[in-house]
């Protein structure tokens, strides 16, 4: 019987399981998933403690994607011991640039007031290739996971985001075998950045970019993503 590693797969903004859902059926012959709930805290920190706090009591494998990605460095960084692997894809290590946490606020404030039918819309054109924003099924996975997560949820994953640390100067401390993927289009955390965090840690796969896909490469580019995972789960 093939033994399967325990694997802990991180959601980004506005997401849930169904960001995974393609990589969970994939790898479920040599992986046990768990996808984490991160839409109860308002702070990375408070969401790493979670995901501990929930995961598989030994070693495990971790993969987080965008906000995912911010919250799987900070797991990595607090409990070494616990995170056998690490997979980052479409997020970078650096904190929010104070644009970026003005149009996060103003999003904030369309969910506060009763416009958060508007902010999915909003967010799609840095969230999908350009081919694909036109896609029906895959602007509905979209829409669909953040009408689950919900107007408060997004409003405390926001905030959190706002605030987290710039983690660029403790990648080093990173020792397990990692994977740094993303899409070669996204348009929010651009190759440049992934390349920055290639270069930073110490023990890492061959930086994956994958061809025609942007941020939301899990969902975008399935097969492709699952292939790269597979990869670094049996390195």
């Amino acid at each position: 019987m093939t033994q399967t590693t325990p694997l802990v797969l991180l959601p980004g903004l506005l997401c849930d399981d169904a960001l995974w859902a393609a990589q969970a059926e994939a790898l479920a012959d040599i992986a046990a998933v768990q996808v984490a709930d991160l839409t109860r805290d308002d702070s990375i920190a408070g969401m790493a403690e979670r995901v501990l706090a929930e995961a598989p009591a030994g070693p495990f494998a971790l993969a987080g994607l965008s906000m995912g990605g911010y919250v799987a460095q900070a797991v990595a960084l607090r409990a070494p011991e616990r995170v056998a692997r690490l997979a980052l894809l479409d997020t970078n290590a650096r904190a929010d640039l104070p644009e970026q946490s003005e149009r996060r606020r103003m999003l904030m404030g369309w969910a506060r007031d009763g416009r958060f039918a508007e902010v999915t819309p909003a967010l799609l054109p840095m969230l999908v290739h350009p081919d694909r924003q036109t896609d029906a099924d895959l602007v509905a996975a979209v829409t669909g996971m953040a009408d689950r997560v919900g107007a408060d949820a997004f409003r405390r994953q926001q905030t959190a985001i706002m605030g987290r640390p710039d983690r660029r100067g403790e990648l080093g401390a990173i020792r397990c075998p990692t994977l740094v993927l993303c899409g070669a289009d996204d348009a929010l955390t651009p190759p440049k950045v992934h390349e920055e965090l290639h270069a930073a840690l110490p023990n890492t796969l061959p930086l994956a970019m994958v061809p025609d896909c942007g941020h939301l490469s899990t969902l975008e580019r399935p097969d492709t993503v699952s292939a790269h995972l597979r990869t670094w789960l049996k390195t």
